[in-house]
């Protein structure tokens, strides 16, 4: 499990006046990892800290792996659209122009836990309860053929 320090802010608090009375602050502090049952059961156990969100992505080599392997298949599916194409137009065969290969990483969405800290406070030091999602990958093949 990784510990780091996230945003952190302060700002005035004001009074009735519209003076400021005070000030209020904020800290995150993130907790990372692959073992969820000590991620949560660590949570839990932090009395004084609020959790206002969580969310579980693919781990960066997981991604990677995935991203290679839908990667191929939008190629080959750029491939087999071309020679349709080519094809539809009556020709034999087509040569690539520019070709551009992006994909998305929409990575961890944090989900909103009011439910789970009402819950959490009923019970100290219980583990967060958590379920995880999807995710999704997403590639883009995109290019220019020349017929002939």
């Amino acid at each position: 499990m990784e510990v780091r320090s996230g945003a952190f802010g302060v700002s005035p608090r004001y009074g009735r006046d519209g003076k400021i009375n005070g000030w209020q602050g904020s800290a995150e502090l993130v907790l990372e990892g692959r073992d969820v049952p000590l991620i949560t059961a660590t949570a839990g156990k932090l009395s004084g800290l609020t959790v206002s969100s969580m969310g579980f992505s693919l781990s960066r080599d997981a991604r990677r792996q995935l991203e290679s392997a839908v990667q191929a298949q939008a190629i080959e599916r750029f491939r087999a659209r071309a020679a349709e194409v080519t094809q539809a137009f009556g020709f034999s065969a087509y040569t690539l122009g520019a070709v551009s290969i992006s994909s998305t990483d929409e990575g961890a969405r944090p989900m909103p836990r009011m439910m789970a800290m009402e819950a959490r406070a009923a019970v100290a030091d219980a583990p967060l309860p958590v379920e995880a999602g999807t995710d999704t990958v997403s590639v883009t093949v995109s290019g220019s053929i020349q017929v002939r």
